[in-house]
């Protein structure tokens, strides 16, 4: 949201008043209390007829100080996002001229009695300051409406990143971004999941603590500023300081909520009906046993919408004429060893019998003329479930633990973005437009804690479409209505790494794109879309009106997607150990190059590759011509594909490949101990038997690695001690065989691992 007219002039109906000054202060154990006033106070009169903005420093979590600046000190009708107080020892000092607040190594700097400035300090480093008319009580003559506006600097090269999951370009540096959760698709500017966070590569991080639409303008309106505003008298910010993202995500984590591990079998292939195709009993056993006689491996088999009857969802109850006996069919699934989840939303169509039994109990969001919000989008006479009401979450979780008690094992938590705002009227008096955007939030956590309450905590995992700040508790979250286009499998790719920088560790998407024209997806892009699916967190095909069946599209499909199925089975081991890690750290299991390589500035702007986890590169491919531009860092690099490919780059180096339709960049970074077992047939597995032990260009000295169960605890450990051309393998935990694949300077070595330990000479 602009407010000015180039750099001296305010537009014209905007009326705009900084602090010019901290006049006074006051200060306890923790926290620094400024009073600045609009102008600067020469004489008494001075102090009459004037506004000033009260600016709260606090700090909640060591290396986070929270600025809190009010106009007017008003109540705010909630909903509010839980912030984790460890209230962490703070320093606090004050002189005539200068002063400080500090929390860990994150200090804010304020000049006492002259022109208004606020630094954030590393040690002596300047990260980022709010300036003399940066901060703004604004108001608007033509609406009346108010407004509370900070804008905190940026260096010469500081990159932005975040900010939710966003579809365009994944720096964010020129844009204008709108934290409101919207349903937009994939190719707009809206998102589904917007989290008012932004990470830059500068050693520091920003979240806005305000539940509200909230509008940030990147180094789009003064361009040397990140600028956010929201309306009302107030504005909660804090400044997380890292250096590193890893640090950054770990703090904000703290602050917001600590990432919940998903069960190991959600990591596995999910095949669903797709949207409106036609379906029934026998089609959805035609197309499990179709995956089995490919030998193509499935864990999770999903029912869309019309589990369901048309007009009537979610009703939560089956369509009988399609599945007479759903009870029976579930058992059929699981007795292939295959868990089972349907698709739910929080919309309730008027000709449903959950419509009757909601209206009757109050359990829709009101019109303040006392009925139900309703319209027609979606279904016919959509009623909105309100999570507000307690009796309400206790119907609806009812509802769920009806199907979970009949089999299903999980649930597609679609929709919770367009909430009403205007002439709604939430049960517990909550502001609409507070609570537009964290309504996902609650209606997550009811279907999450569902789960957990009746499978265990271990077991509970969704597939969300909508997300805002703390719902990374509540994993897993799919990126929305992708187009099924190469460039917009691209756009996929920014959006996820634009939202996995945001403080969530799992993401997925629709393979092959789900808005399917007439003759689309097509097989290579159905095969491209199929290795990069298969090499992110979570693995799902879907689409609209296309089954999404390899067999549908050619033979080489079928190959494609045995063969990627095959490699992330195999990868579980490496791939739930670095999970269990980085869930519990605060850290995202796919990441942006530059996490990684901090000191390649080359990295920094790479957003069509990544690495999945700390110790693989991965470059799909985004076009017909199967044609990859690969930037490789510093290092050693070989294909955990095809050991012929083999990169020894003494710097930074751009290649330009091409790969066949059966192969892309999947690259293992030197002294990577990556363990693997090619046997698995579930991504659910004992993570330390018969494993593979692979080696890849292994440095002087002892580098380990641990092995976690599937619980997601430490479990086993691989230790390698290298000293010139003799290895050491040596392993504790392991069971079964383990044989070793020493990978050097791209030619393979291969032994058996005797008992606990072996030494293998090059």
């Amino acid at each position: 949201m602009k407010f000015t007219n180039g750099y001296w002039l305010n537009r014209p109906q905007y009326q705009i008043e900084s602090p010019r000054e901290v006049f006074d202060y006051q200060k306890t154990d923790r926290q620094l209390t400024l009073y600045a006033p609009f102008k600067f106070i020469n004489e008494r009169g001075d102090e009459l007829n004037l506004g000033m903005s009260t600016i709260n420093l606090t700090s909640p979590i060591e290396g986070v100080i929270g600025v809190k600046l009010t106009h007017f000190d008003q109540d705010t009708k909630g909903p509010s996002y839980h912030i984790n107080d460890q209230k962490p020892n703070v320093a606090i000092t004050t002189g005539d001229k200068e002063l400080t607040f500090k929390s860990g190594d994150l200090t804010a700097r304020i000049p006492f009695k002259q022109a208004f400035q606020l630094d954030f300090l590393h040690n002596d480093h300047l990260l980022t300051q709010s300036l003399d008319k940066a901060q703004g009580v604004i108001h608007d003559k033509s609406t009346n409406k108010d407004y509370m506006r900070e804008q905190l600097n940026v260096g010469v090269d500081d990159k932005v990143y975040g900010l939710g999951e966003r579809f365009g370009n994944f720096i964010k540096n020129g844009q204008e971004v709108r934290i409101d959760n919207q349903d937009g698709g994939t190719a707009s500017e809206q998102s589904y999941k917007n989290i008012p966070f932004y990470l830059t590569d500068a050693g520091y991080g920003v979240f806005v603590d305000q539940p509200q639409p909230v509008d940030f303008e990147i180094t789009s309106e003064n361009v040397d500023r990140v600028q956010f505003s929201t309306e009302g008298q107030s504005l909660q910010y804090y400044v997380i300081y890292g250096p590193t993202p890893q640090e950054i995500l770990h703090r904000y984590a703290e602050l917001t909520g600590q990432m919940q591990l998903p069960p190991a079998w959600s990591f596995g292939l999910w095949l669903t009906t797709s949207f409106t195709t036609d379906y029934s009993e026998e089609t959805v056993l035609k197309f499990i046993d179709g995956m089995k006689e490919h030998h193509i491996p499935l864990d999770v088999f999903h029912f869309d919408c019309f589990w369901q009857k048309g007009f009537e969802w979610s009703n939560m109850e089956w369509d009988r004429d399609e599945f007479p006996d759903p009870e029976g069919l579930i058992k059929k699934i699981h007795d292939r060893g295959i868990k089972v989840c349907v698709w739910i939303n929080p919309y309730i169509a008027q000709k449903g019998k959950m419509f009757e039994e909601g209206k009757k109990n109050g359990y829709f969001v009101k019109r303040e003329d006392g009925n139900i919000w309703q319209w027609d989008l979606w279904q016919a006479g959509n009623a909105f479930v309100d999570f507000t009401n307690p009796d309400a979450v206790k119907w609806y979780k009812g509802k769920l633990k009806a199907l979970l008690d009949m089999g299903v094992d999980c649930f597609k938590t679609d929709f919770g973005e367009r909430i009403p705002v205007d002439d709604a009227v939430f049960f517990d008096g909550s502001d609409p437009k507070r609570e537009h955007n964290y309504y996902t939030l609650q209606y997550n956590e009811a279907v999450f804690d569902t789960i957990a309450e009746n499978k265990g905590k271990d077991e509970a995992v969704v597939f969300a479409r909508s997300a805002t700040v703390g719902s990374q508790k509540f994993p897993v979250h799919w990126g929305g209505d992708a187009l099924s286009t190469f460039k917009n499998m691209s756009d996929t790719l920014h959006g996820g790494l634009s939202f996995l920088s945001s403080g969530f560790a799992f993401w997925s998407h629709d393979i092959g794109g789900f808005e399917d024209g007439p003759d689309t997806p097509t097989p290579d892009l159905y095969k491209r879309w199929t290795q990069f699916g298969l090499l992110s967190s979570h693995s799902r095909y879907h689409g609209s009106n296309v089954y999404r069946v390899p067999w549908n599209f050619d033979d080489e499909a079928v190959e494609n997607s045995r063969k990627f199925v095959n490699l992330k089975l195999s990868l579980m081991p490496y791939l739930y150990t670095q999970a269990a890690h980085d869930t519990a750290y605060g850290n995202p299991l796919m990441r942006p190059m530059w996490f990684e390589f901090q000191d390649d500035l080359t990295t920094h702007s790479l957003d069509n590759q990544y690495m999945f986890g700390s110790r693989l590169l991965v470059a799909p491919v985004f076009n017909h011509e199967g044609h990859v531009n690969l930037y490789l860092p510093a290092g050693k690099w070989t294909s955990i594909i095809d050991d012929n490919e083999f990169y020894d780059i003494k710097d930074g180096k751009w290649l330009s490949l091409n790969y066949d339709e059966l192969s892309l960049p999947v690259l293992a970074r030197d002294n990577t101990i990556l363990l693997r077992n090619p046997k698995a047939v579930h991504a659910d597995y004992d993570f330390t038997k018969d494993l593979d032990i692979h080696l890849y260009d292994m440095h002087e000295g002892t580098t380990s690695t641990t092995v976690v169960d599937q619980k997601g605890h430490d479990a086993g450990k691989v230790t390698v001690d290298r000293h010139g051309n003799e290895l050491k393998v040596s392993a504790t935990g392991l069971t079964g065989t383990a044989t070793v694949f020493v990978h050097e300077n791209g030619a393979v070595t291969k032994a058996t691992l005797t008992g606990d330990n072996t030494t293998i000479t090059l």
